[in-house]
């Protein structure tokens, strides 16, 4: 059987190196970090993951500001809050659930936050930044793939990365990521060719195609690591189930080490949201950001490109 990535408890450990993280800074320099979350829209899976934002920052001891709109609001009203909390002292990061309703530009929504409080690192600006190598905000779910990946292997350095999807929250940033780390990356999609043959040869694979069950066993190389980012719903004798992009029970008879769904890439996506914001308040008080976090909370190496 492979190694298990257990993201879970990976989670646990860096919320709470990071509630002790928030602490001394309160104590030090009088800041609280606040993470601002706007939900928009009623949908059931969006207000739990809203929920459990809000109460992971608590549990930090972070200051929590949730803002819920009606579906219906107007563009315009959305980007009176987001001009709001970009001014509001008490608030260090700013997060709009996606997907947004149909009334409302997304990219513009994305472009209204200030760069500084992107904790989600959507602003062009910090995209820029972060493919160019400079020190920006970093997308959570592909710094989570990244500081997996890190504790499971250490350094990647040279190691070939397949990345099954192109999408600019998760391919494309952490694509950009593998290659800071000297990886040799492809990024490959719905239109590779060959694309089982492709993930084959993998040191790396990371899915994240939204396609339940896409990989199988055969598709892996032996001893490869595998981070299953896919998140999907499927009805199975009439009741409903999370599952991922890879098929676990035959990737698990191959792989080296693979993430499960649920418990892998999601628990950690959140840590690393809890992160950001620690940095952004770090950086907009002028205060150094720690850069022993990972290492404290894991007892490891690994660091955050952030």
């Amino acid at each position: 059987m492979p190694a298990l990535i257990n993201g879970k408890t990976l989670a646990t450990r860096l919320r709470e190196e990071l509630g002790q993280q928030v602490s001394r800074l309160r104590e030090r320099h009088g800041i609280t970090p606040g993470l601002a979350v706007i939900l928009v829209g009623e949908d059931p899976a969006s207000q739990v993951y809203v929920r459990n934002k809000a109460t992971q920052a608590c549990e930090a001891g972070m200051a929590s500001f949730e803002s819920r709109l009606a579906n219906r609001v107007t563009q315009a009203e959305l980007l009176e809050l987001i001009k709001r909390l970009n001014r509001d002292p008490r608030v260090h990061g700013i997060l709009v659930q996606l997907p947004l309703p149909s009334q409302v530009s997304q990219a513009q929504v994305i472009r209204a936050i200030a760069p500084d409080k992107d904790i989600d690192g959507f602003h062009p600006l910090n995209v820029g930044l972060m493919a160019t190598g400079n020190p920006s905000l970093v997308p959570c779910t592909p710094l989570a793939c990244l500081l997996l990946l890190k504790h499971q292997l250490g350094e990647l350095s040279g190691r070939h990365a397949v990345v099954l999807g192109r999408s600019n929250i998760v391919g494309k940033p952490l694509a950009s990521l593998l290659l800071r780390e000297h990886c040799t990356v492809t990024v490959a999609h719905s239109r590779t060719d060959n694309l089982a043959a492709l993930c084959r040869q993998a040191d790396i694979l990371v899915a994240a195609m939204g396609r339940p069950g896409l990989v199988r066993g055969d598709w892996i190389k032996p001893g490869a690591t595998v981070i299953d980012v896919g998140i999907n719903r499927v009805a199975e004798e009439g009741r409903t189930r999370l599952v991922g992009d890879v098929d676990f029970a035959s990737a698990s008879q191959v792989a080296g080490a693979i993430t499960p769904v649920p418990g892998g890439v999601g628990p950690m996506t959140i840590a690393c949201l809890l992160l950001n914001t620690l940095h952004a308040a770090c950086r907009q008080h002028g205060v150094p950001v720690p850069d022993d976090i990972l290492s404290r909370a894991w007892g490891d190496a690994a660091t955050s490109p952030a």
